[in-house]
């Protein structure tokens, strides 16, 4: 048996979704892909792979002595936990979040890695890595399609996976691309809250809500109401995709949402370990509780409007300043009082804006 299907029959063991190997050429389509999302603005406030597309669409810059890729798809589809129906007072987190997904991934690849290395190959694992696009190898290698939402498809699994490679000296022969696309369907559009995905394949990263709950500085005004009650991630346009559905049949556990009051109330400490999995900027947990404050507003909970009128107090403007929406969305003699005096005595001219348009609803 020789090296590429050894390789094969480890993934298969392992329980990979998805496994193949291709070449490493620049992927000169996906560089002019991200190149267009920089320029045109499309790609919102995103760093990773769009921080340096040439890097980051040709693997041999980082590593000269490559001449394969081993691609593999990791499903979260199942045991993966589902927000279940809204609930007053909690918030839901995009599926891939609810538990470390990625360390599966990372472990089979590693195996992976170690088997190249034994047969005297050298061989390194990119997983969530700036270094490579993982989509458009994985597309290269035969494990999936692009789906019209910009995801990347497999058979089995839909768009409920997490894409990982091993870059290695070895030559393997290369797989063909999959002869297969999403025909006539384009069920994610419409399904997008947000019209995000503006063509077929091509997201705008200003409108989505996924990359807001991720990005820095103030969630834009004419977004919060549409976040809803998300903490973190979206999964809408994953959940209209009919592949994506029949996956995720068989998991229907209700492991998703998160209880805002405590949420809020957790320092700094407590915060970040228990949602260490989540990508935040510079790891600073204020996204996380500025994510949460518009959810607590879009959730209705008047019970929790003593917890928002607290951080409208807050030191950081950023979370007096969404905590002051919240207040506007939330309603009531509490929140009104509360706005009132952020009116009056808050010194940051965002913050009173904030304030005086969320109490100006609140009044209507």
């Amino acid at each position: 048996m020789d090296l590429a299907e050894r390789l094969r029959d480890h993934a298969r063991d392992l329980g990979l979704a998805g496994f193949g190997f291709c070449g490493v050429e620049p992927f000169d389509d996906t560089r002019r892909h991200l190149d267009e999302a920089v320029a045109s603005g499309r790609a919102g406030k995103l760093s990773f792979t769009f921080s340096d597309p040439g890097t980051s669409t040709d693997v041999r810059r980082s590593f000269p002595w490559a001449r394969s890729l081993v691609v593999a798809a990791h499903s979260y589809a199942t045991g993966s936990g589902n927000p279940g129906p809204a609930e007053p007072g909690t918030s839901r987190v995009a599926r891939f979040a609810v538990d470390d997904h990625y360390a599966p991934l990372r472990t089979a690849l590693g195996a992976i890695a170690v088997m190249l290395q034994s047969a005297g190959h050298r061989a390194e694992v990119l997983v969530d890595d700036n270094r490579l696009v993982d989509r458009a190898a994985a597309v290269r290698a035969g494990v999936g399609w692009w789906g019209k939402s910009s995801m990347v498809l497999v058979p089995g699994a839909g768009p409920w996976v997490l894409l990982g490679s091993v870059v290695t000296d070895a030559d393997v022969p290369p797989d063909p691309a999959m002869r297969r696309d999403c025909g006539t369907c384009d069920a994610c559009i419409p399904a997008c809250p947000t019209g995000a995905i503006v063509a077929p394949g091509i997201l705008d990263a200003r409108r989505c809500l996924a990359h807001w709950a991720q990005a820095p500085g103030p969630i834009p005004t004419e977004l919060r109401q549409a976040m809803g009650d998300r903490l973190y991630g979206c999964d809408d346009c994953l959940e209209a995709c009919p592949p994506g559905h029949r996956a995720i049949g068989k998991g229907r556990g209700t492991t998703g949402r998160v209880e805002l009051v405590p949420l809020l109330a957790l320092d700094d400490r407590a915060l970040r370990a228990r949602f260490e999995r989540f990508y935040v900027p510079r790891n600073d947990v204020r996204y996380l509780r500025r994510n949460a404050l518009v959810a607590l507003g879009n959730t209705g909970d008047t019970a929790a409007v003593e917890v928002a009128a607290g951080y409208a107090g807050h030191p950081d403007p950023l979370l007096r300043a969404h905590a002051s929406w919240a207040l506007g969305r939330l309603g009531g003699p509490t929140a009104r009082a509360a706005l009132r005096m952020v009116e009056d005595i808050d010194r940051d001219p965002a913050v009173v804006a904030e304030a005086t348009a969320a109490l100006a609803g609140t009044l209507s």
